[in-house]
């Protein structure tokens, strides 16, 4: 059988003098030969941080060489990770950053197609980006938390900075957004179990206003005590002033309720 050597089928390795000269025992050269490197990718290899052929091996498979695996050994990575990650969608960049936050890989959400938002095509950033990038990170927001929401179409640092700080899912916080909550609101009625989908669905079910919708949930109505508040009388405007004065005061949610 024929071993290309670093990918290539006519370079021969070197003899194994030359590798004892820099350095290398004459076991662990023959390992290297074995696994298909030469001196020099074998030396770059070691230098980036990843000391066993086996292991080299494994990275080039993963499609990494050594002046790209060092951010993901840093990460805490594995080639399998590297490989998951990969067949997700994602950048060797952008898999090392939610690698190091905690993340495991997992498709991109179906939300960015429901709210006609797509990845993007490329790891650069544009300059407003980069811009709102800049603010989130300086605000205290993760780096896997700001790229979420950069990803998500969180364009304008003054909107997205306080909407991710409160760690709400990117595409959660789009929907509260949508309808006219404040991070603030939002953030008590998830904290309370809430989901900004249902919460959506069922108000819009009651035939409530979209613009009304806020007033009427953080002053502690549901959606049939809204809808016949409104029947009686009762107004947006009366309540945005409980809404005003309830301290946020989330309603439970309907699996709650008595």
């Amino acid at each position: 059988m024929t071993i290309a050597y670093d990918d290539h089928p006519d370079p021969e390795p070197e003899d194994l003098h030359r590798w004892t000269e820099r350095g290398f025992t004459v076991a662990e050269a023959r390992r290297w030969i074995d696994n298909g490197f030469l001196l020099g990718s074998a030396e770059r290899w070691r230098g980036s941080g990843v000391y066993t052929p086996g292991d080299a091996y494994a990275w080039r498979t993963a499609g990494l060489s050594p002046y790209t695996v060092q951010p993901l050994l840093r990460a805490g990575m594995t080639p399998r990770d590297a490989v998951q990650w990969h067949e997700l969608g994602y950048s060797h960049t952008e898999a090392a950053e939610r690698h190091l936050a905690g993340e495991r890989p997992r498709p991109r959400r179906w939300w960015r197609t429901l709210l006609g938002h797509h990845p993007r095509k490329s790891d650069t950033l544009t300059g407003e980006q980069s811009a709102t990038m800049r603010a989130l990170l300086r605000s205290g927001v993760p780096v896997a938390t700001g790229r979420a929401y950069l990803d998500a179409g969180w364009r304008d640092a003054a909107t997205a900075v306080p909407w991710a700080r409160t760690g709400l899912d990117p595409a959660q916080a789009a929907v509260y957004h949508s309808i006219g909550f404040t991070p603030s609101e939002a953030s008590t009625l998830a904290e309370a179990g809430h989901d900004g989908f249902e919460l959506l669905r069922q108000w819009w079910d009651a035939g409530i206003p979209r613009t009304e919708v806020p007033a009427w949930a953080v002053a502690g109505f549901t959606p049939d005590d809204a809808r016949h508040a409104r029947d009686a009388g009762t107004t947006a405007e009366h309540a945005a002033v409980l809404r005003a004065l309830s301290g946020q005061s989330a309603p439970k949610p309907p699996e709650e309720r008595n």
